[in-house]
This record gives C-alpha cells, sequence and structure tokens, in this order.
C-alpha cells in the first residue's frame, strides 16, 4: 500500500497517534471548517460538539496506521465506511481538502516531531488510502445511479407512533417512480435544511422492506443529556414530519445485512432503537420463510419504550419456530413474559454456539456487554456481527 521507504516512519507513528490522535483530529476539524464551513453541512455537528466525531477519526487514522501491513484487517472497515460516504455525497474532490488538513494538523499538533520525511510518510500514506475511497465509492455510486449528493424526494404516507420515543415513517417515491428496496440492516440518509440555512445529514436503518415501492424508517427522538445536545434532526424530524411530507434521501446503503434470505437458524439481539434493522429482517423472515428458527431477543426501559411490538407479535403469528424474549430495565405487573433486567446470554433459549450466526444493534455498552458474553459463552467471532459506526467499530483492531 505504501513504499518500503515510508513504512518504518508509519509504524512509528502508531504509539504517537495513540497519544495524540484526539489533538490532531480536533485541530484539523477546527481548520477545516474555519476554510471550508460548507462542509460542516457533511457532518454531524451534533458529534463534533460531543467530539465523537473527532474520537472516531482519531480511531480511525490510529488503525489505518496500526494495520498498514494487513489490507485484509482494513477492507471491512473500508467496506462500510464507503457506504456511509455515498450515502451523504462525499466527492472526490474532497480529499485533497482532507488531506492537506490532516497533514496540516498532524504537523502542527506533534511540531518539531513532525520531520519532513514523517509528513512525507504520511502524504504517501493518504493518499493511497484516499485513492481506495475514491475508486470504490465512484463504483458504488455508479452501481446505485445517482451523482455524488444526490437525493430523492420521498413523500411521507404513514406516520406511526411506535414507543414514547420512536415513530416509524413510511415513504413513497413523490414521482410515483420504483423504489430501491434495499435490504433489512440498510440506511437511508436523511438531509434537511435549516431556516437558517444550513444543512444536517443523518442515517435512518431501515425498519420494513417488504412492501414494494415504499420504505420505512424508524427514528428515535434524542434528548439532550450529560452534555449531549437534543439530536437536531431526530427532533426536527418528530416535530415536522407528518403524512403528506417530502423529505429528501439518498437510496439504501450499509453493508449490516442480517441473513433475512437463508434457512439457517439465526439470533437477533436489540436494545433501544437498536430493534430498527432487526425488525426489518423478522418481516422479511416472515414474508419468505415463516417456518425458519429464530431467536429475537430485545432489551427496552420499559414496556413505553418498547417499539415495534406490534410487528414482533405479527411475526410471531406466522412463524411457529420464532422465539421472543424481552427484557425491560422497569417491569410492572402488566408486562406478563417479560424479563426483568438487563439482557444476559445465559438467560436466552439455547442455540448450537458455534454454528449460528448472531446480530446484534443497539447502545455501544450493550452491545460490548453482549459481545464479550457471547465469547465467553463459547460463540466464535466470525459468528458475530453487529451494526455500529464509530470508534467502537474498529475496536479490533486497536
Amino acid at each position: 500500500m505504501i513504499s518500503a521507504a515510508s513504512r518504518p516512519y508509519i509504524d512509528a507513528s502508531v504509539p504517537v497517534l495513540r497519544q495524540h490522535g484526539v489533538a490532531i483530529t480536533t485541530t484539523f476539524y477546527r481548520n477545516m471548517f474555519a476554510e471550508h464551513p460548507e462542509l460542516s453541512n457533511l457532518f454531524n455537528m451534533g458529534n463534533q460538539a460531543t467530539g465523537v466525531q473527532q474520537q472516531s477519526l482519531a480511531s480511525a487514522v490510529f488503525a489505518y496506521a496500526a494495520n498498514i501491513g494487513d489490507p485484509g484487517a482494513l477492507a471491512p472497515v473500508i467496506e462500510r465506511i464507503v457506504h456511509k460516504h455515498v450515502s451523504i455525497g462525499i466527492r472526490a474532490d474532497h480529499y485533497p481538502i482532507v488531506g492537506r488538513h490532516l497533514l496540516g494538523a498532524i504537523a502542527s499538533t506533534l511540531g518539531e516531531a513532525a520531520t519532513p520525511p514523517l509528513l512525507a510518510a504520511w502524504d504517501e500514506a493518504y493518499h493511497a488510502l484516499a485513492t481506495l475511497f475514491i475508486e470504490a465509492e465512484r463504483a458504488m455510486y455508479a452501481n446505485a445511479g445517482i451523482t455524488p449528493g444526490q437525493r430523492r424526494a420521498m413523500r411521507v404516507t404513514e406516520v406511526t407512533q411506535e414507543s414514547a420515543d420512536v415513530v416509524s415513517i413510511r415513504m413513497a417515491a413523490d414521482d410515483g417512480a420504483p423504489v430501491a428496496m434495499g435490504k433489512p440492516g440498510q440506511y437511508l440518509s436523511v438531509e434537511v435544511d435549516f431556516v437558517d440555512g444550513h444543512r444536517q445529514i443523518r442515517q435512518y436503518s431501515l425498519s420494513d422492506t417488504t412492501q414494494p415501492g415504499s420504505l420505512r424508517i424508524s427514528v428515535k427522538r434524542e434528548a439532550a443529556g450529560d452534555g449531549t445536545p437534543a439530536g437536531e434532526v431526530s427532533n426536527w424530524i418528530h416535530d415536522n414530519v407528518r403524512v403528506g411530507s417530502v423529505l429528501q434521501v439518498s437510496p439504501p446503503f450499509g453493508d449490516f445485512a442480517p441473513e433475512s434470505e437463508s434457512d439457517e437458524p439465526l439470533v437477533l439481539l436489540s436494545a433501544g432503537v437498536g430493534i430498527t434493522p432487526m425488525i426489518a429482517a423478522l418481516k422479511r423472515i416472515a414474508q419468505v420463510n415463516p417456518q425458519r428458527r429464530v431467536i429475537f431477543a430485545h432489551a427496552a426501559r420499559n414496556a413505553a419504550h418498547h417499539a415495534h411490538r406490534l410487528d414482533m407479535s405479527a411475526a410471531q403469528s406466522v412463524m411457529p419456530h420464532l422465539q421472543l424474549v424481552t427484557f425491560y430495565e422497569e417491569v410492572s405487573a402488566h408486562d406478563g413474559g417479560v424479563l426483568p433486567g438487563w439482557m444476559e446470554v445465559a438467560r436466552l433459549p439455547a442455540w448450537p454456539r458455534t454454528e449460528v450466526n448472531v446480530y446484534m444493534c443497539g447502545p455501544l455498552p450493550f452491545m460490548q456487554a453482549q459481545w464479550l458474553a457471547l465469547v465467553g459463552a463459547g460463540v466464535p467471532v466470525t459468528r458475530l456481527h453487529r451494526e455500529v459506526f464509530g470508534p467502537d467499530m474498529l475496536d479490533h483492531l486497536l
């Protein structure tokens, strides 16, 4: 991927990036947005405010340096990022801007330690990675039949309150043309223009792909708390989207894809709004293979915060081998059949640990806890799959 002359400098950067990565990425974003404020429309500014975006990029840069000699380890991460980039509209001409500011941030953060050979090595490494992204994104744009940033007007046909803080939104093409259905586990990017002129893009998982001509997403209203700002786009959607509203959305993207078309047994684990891609998979399985054995376990705060219960019941009515398990942190006398507390592998139905794929989606602490518990229970890492985008996506490389 890079020359033999540059490789030692990248290898030597690994401990430096571990120590100074967030300082470098914080400087990078600050300088890039100062010179190119229009690029803030492509980034989640809520994540900027909390530092999540800076940590995510720092982890990505560190993972790249630490695994630069192992393209096989990097390939799945690159594929996932390519899906995200195409969904928000990253263009080839963005990469030189990013590269210049990233190299500048490394130089200003490391000071005298950023020697000319070190910066030259990182310039080479960045351009090699950028070329991979540009080529993969060009192919994905062509396959989707869109240009970077192209959106489609989708008219809302149904809005359903799924829980205290989650609504599902069904959409059909405003021009009546066919819709790319996507796969359970994939997401749409929704673009919102605010009255002050700024724009933000967010990704929302498909929660139903079974009705030709329409797509459904589910959106949680993200409240402020513990230093985290309220979700700008999610709150706008809850407050403004009604039947007849028109949203600007991308085609479906994403590489997280529970095996909805297979005959093999399957385990689906979710918590909170992480139920969204799992319910899409369950609905598809109920449609194409209702005899399949599926364990579907979900954890929620309480009944009021348990989304898509009607979808779960509908699937259970046609799937004789579906095993539903529900965990509530707060259980009332009316919650029949619900297990109290957090999800625990020991309280799930048994399955052949080495033979069945397990998919999970939910808050990072939930997925980290389930991952460790499942590995401890004998599930091979190759059988574990999770939907996540952020620093935790890279923890197996760090």
